[in-house]
């Protein structure tokens, strides 16, 4: 047990030194230092609260999903009735008290028109309930209603969409380790360490990004459109407020093309007006749609509508093809930039409100880390002393160094993973190192025992370690199975302290056991003493 060949020592110690050099960039910027640019950079990220940054809570508007629910129905069925063979003719279709109603022409068409309808209701979950109603009432009306599982159930997807945009949307801001968890149904927490100005975040996850594209009716007269008159299938639509014109116009409602069939977007320049834009790109079927659209409607108005404001409305000169375009506005390259972000990131499938945001600065964070410091220093101080006092100068040296060499390989491991730093974080970082104790503690005291049985030096050390990894293995593993459950049913800091915990234990039972042991066995070779001072 106590045989170490060549290979395994020079693993051993490549290991630790590997470990020790991650941990030099993280030791180097807690000092207050520079680290070299041309060499890799591997830093412990540092939590929202010790690092300082943003907080902020957004809520969704549930009433909104149960909108654009009844829209996307609307076009459903339109599309559906269109379609059947024989075509299935109706009358208008009303949207009116968050219900879905039109009435068949021909009474003879009722049961293909339902028929036709049931495909576009699904079930609701595990519910059993289907998330649409279909109700015929006086022989030729129909009504869809959705069902509250079914809308229940749509506000979750809505909810996990936007979790997932936010989170692209925050990544791209290059910040490292947010925070972005769903805090009940119907809200998001977002935590960004490092990012001090809440407005810019406000600013970028407050936007919708529902990009649309719509044929402006020309049909619609200005007073009419003044004083809230549309024709039938129409819509108003406002003027965004940093647009070059004032106002509002009116856009068909249904038939354009919407933004979620992008593949890219990005600022750019328009080569004619030195403008800053956003350049588009659609999928191969949102580029078949463009194309048909501008292609049927040249010398026609269409409306680039985002977040329900008009950015502009240009004039179709000639069919856009290719599957590339242009949304032009009154933009700055800032704001350009920034809707780029928004639409490669996709819409909101919900509006987000901000309802509670939170500046955390990082003069707490320091004050935290000095005390954190603090603690670990005078710890590790009364540590040391009371291992050398216990076990001796040689045995307490090699325990102490474990200790040390511990912290650092966490550090390093912490930085290589991308780990964040938490408050918490700190606590799993000293509550580690005394799991390292304990498990020299348990090593140093069991070969004690052996001598004590009288057993030669090196059969007391090789049973010593024996028999105390056993107990080190058992207690640790529970300790990492914990962790684990902490890591995921808890959020935010517990993760971070069940992170640190587990690469914590992991490292400590490498150096209290393995590394301790390595140089324990290279001493007996060496010195072959015939007692120990232990």
């Amino acid at each position: 047990m106590l045989d170490f060949p060549l290979w395994k020592r020079v693993w051993l110690w490549g290991l630790t030194i590997v470990g020790l050099l991650c941990a030099l960039p993280s030791m180097v910027a807690l000092a207050g230092g520079s680290w070299p640019a041309f060499l890799p950079n591997p830093v412990v990220n540092l939590g929202l609260d010790l690092a300082g940054g943003s907080h902020i809570m957004l809520e969704a508007d549930a009433r909104q999903v149960g909108a654009q629910r009844l829209l996307s129905m609307e076009e459903d069925v339109r599309d559906a009735l269109r379609q059947a063979s024989p075509r299935i003719r109706h009358g208008d279709i009303s949207t009116s008290g968050g219900r879905l109603s039109f009435m068949v022409e021909d009474p003879g068409q009722v049961d293909a028109a339902r028929d036709v309808l049931e495909p576009l209701t699904t079930g609701a979950g595990l519910t059993g309930q289907r998330d649409w109603t279909i109700e015929v009432v006086d022989g030729t009306r129909f009504i869809l209603t959705q069902t509250r599982a079914g809308l229940d159930l749509a506000i979750k997807q809505a909810m996990t969409s936007a979790t997932e945009v936010v989170r692209k949307r925050i990544d791209a801001l290059g910040t490292r380790e947010p925070t972005i968890i769903q805090s009940g149904a119907d809200r998001i927490v977002v935590q960004v360490p490092g990012l001090e100005d809440p407005e810019a975040l406000k600013e970028l996850l407050g936007q919708t990004a529902n990009l649309e594209f719509k044929l402006v009716d020309t049909t619609a007269l200005p007073s009419d459109i003044a004083a809230g008159i549309v024709p039938p299938g129409s819509e108003i639509v406002p003027y965004a407020a940093d647009a070059q014109i004032g106002g509002a116009i009116a856009v068909k409602r249904l038939g354009g093309i919407r933004g979620d069939s992008l593949t890219n977007a990005q600022q750019t320049v328009d080569q004619q007006t030195n403008r800053p834009v956003v350049s588009i790109t659609f999928d191969p079927q949102g580029a078949q749609r463009f194309a048909r659209l501008t292609t049927e409607n040249v010398n026609r108005q269409f409306a680039i509508i985002l977040d329900g404001e008009v950015l502009s409305a240009p004039v179709i000169q000639t069919p856009i093809l290719g599957g590339t375009a242009q949304i032009s506005g009154n933009f700055t390259v800032e704001s350009a930039n920034q809707l780029a972000v928004a639409l490669n990131s996709g819409a909101l499938p919900v509006e987000l409100t901000v309802v509670e945001e939170r500046t955390v600065r990082a003069e707490l964070g320091a004050d935290s880390i000095s005390k954190g410091a603090i603690a670990i220093g005078v710890g590790t101080l009364a540590l040391v002393l009371f291992i050398f006092a216990t076990y001796g100068p040689r045995f307490g040296f090699y325990a102490n160094a474990a200790v040390v060499i511990n912290v650092l390989i966490i550090l390093g491991v912490m930085a290589v993973v991308g780990a964040t730093l938490t408050l918490p974080g700190i606590a799993g970082f000293v509550l580690t190192i005394g799991a390292a104790v304990d498990a020299n503690v348990l090593i140093n005291e069991r070969i004690r025992e052996e001598r004590a049985r009288g057993r030669r030096v090196v059969q007391a050390v090789e049973s010593g370690y024996r028999e105390a990894s056993r107990a080190i293995f058992d207690a640790n593993i529970t300790n990492v199975i914990a962790a684990g459950l902490l890591f995921l049913f808890g959020s935010g800091p517990v993760k971070g302290f069940a992170v640190v915990l587990v690469i914590g234990i992991i490292t400590s039972v490498f150096t209290a056991v393995t590394l301790t042991r390595m140089w324990v066995a290279g001493w007996l070779r060496r010195a072959r003493p015939n007692d120990l001072v232990l």
